[in-house]
């Protein structure tokens, strides 16, 4: 399927704004064109790119090369994989491309969509996103993180805006396997929590950006007090370096424009398999567990014969 690009512009001036629009229109569509082609280190430099371009405009290439997690020769070898000589030329493109308005954001669904298609791209490309983050996952850290959980003597999940709608579902997800868990979605309420944690604690902080200030804070409040930190951010960002174990996932979707989607069904699967995987650690008494909350909402749902 053909992925477009969509601008915020109306569509009449849209249709002006493709190709031959001027030499930086199609630079962001280029860029998530190319990215299976890219090597894995410069696919993170794309993924950086389109998540932020903006931010990369005012940015230094060590900048740049510090939120991907590459170096900064590998940023100079994305620029040339784009047919350009190097940052600096790439930052012109992109500055044309902004200015032209049709950079925008790169989407693959169309305001001239039909419901189903629209159903369709928004599946696929989650789909998609799924995948691509499957593979970024490093086995160790998952490994060390389900077993801080397993063992944790309380669990608190921070995140804030949509971050924090995910640490409910973490605490949902591990009150349901029998441990002691909380969620805030408050920088104050979480900020003051961390303070109060020990040694055998683990927190799960959860961040679209990883470069949200109050989050940041609650994380050093809590290693301060003892507690281990487990963090889902994107590579390089500087929650990351402040967790105990940083599950660093990155989703091309631009998360100052507007509520993340793709980068949200990331995290909750994420979730999902940190509690499967702690479920698997607790080990057969937990079905006992497990049996016994079932049998408390029987009789709760219409239909239930049992």
């Amino acid at each position: 399927m053909a992925r477009r690009a969509v601008s915020t512009r109306p569509a009449a001036t849209r249709a002006g704004a493709g190709a031959g629009a001027g030499p930086g229109s199609g630079i962001l569509r280029r860029i998530a064109d190319a990215r299976e082609s890219l090597s894995p280190a410069e696919g993170k430099v794309g993924a950086v790119v389109l998540a932020a371009p903006a931010w990369v405009l005012q940015s230094t290439l060590s900048a740049v090369a510090a939120r991907a997690a590459v170096s900064d020769p590998t940023v100079i070898r994305f620029c040339r994989s784009l047919g350009l000589d190097g940052f600096q030329a790439f930052r012109l493109r992109l500055a044309q491309s902004l200015a032209s308005g049709a950079s925008l954001l790169y989407r693959d669904v169309d305001p001239d969509d039909s419901a189903a298609d629209l159903a369709v791209k928004v599946f696929e490309r989650g789909a998609r996103t799924l995948g691509d983050v499957s593979r970024q996952l490093v086995p160790d850290r998952l490994e060390r993180a389900i077993g801080l959980l397993a063992c944790a003597r309380r669990i608190e999940c921070y995140g804030l805006g949509s971050s924090g709608i995910v640490a409910e579902d973490a605490r949902h997800k591990f009150f349901r396997l029998g441990l002691q868990a909380v969620a805030y979605a408050d920088a104050h309420v979480h900020g003051m929590a961390a303070t109060m944690l020990a040694p055998g604690d683990v927190v799960l902080a959860i961040s679209s950006t990883g470069r949200t200030i109050d989050l940041i804070s609650s994380v050093e409040l809590a290693r301060e007090a003892g507690a281990a930190v487990i963090g889902i951010a994107p590579p390089g960002s500087p929650l990351a370096p402040r967790c105990d174990v940083a599950l660093e996932i990155s989703v091309d979707e631009d998360t100052d424009v507007y509520t993340p989607m793709t980068t949200r069904l990331a995290q909750l699967t994420l979730i999902d398999v940190l509690s499967i995987g702690v479920a698997l650690r607790l080990g057969p008494g937990l079905a006992a567990r497990l049996e016994r909350a079932r049998d408390s909402l029987r009789g709760k749902r219409l239909g239930d014969s049992e």
